[in-house]
């Protein structure tokens, strides 16, 4: 599970509490807050 900030990698991840879904393009990408539920700095991802 990753959390807002955390640079995991290029793939798509998925919010672990509504399921929306971002596609990290770049190594050096950061996972951002969740675009649907909003849920800020509480927001995980796992890789879908």
């Amino acid at each position: 599970m990753y959390s807002i900030g955390e640079k995991p990698g290029k793939g798509t991840y998925c919010c672990t509490n509504c399921n929306w879904k971002v596609t990290l393009d770049d190594d050096d990408d950061r996972l951002p807050p969740c675009g649907s539920c909003g849920k800020g700095q509480d927001t995980k991802y796992e890789k879908c």
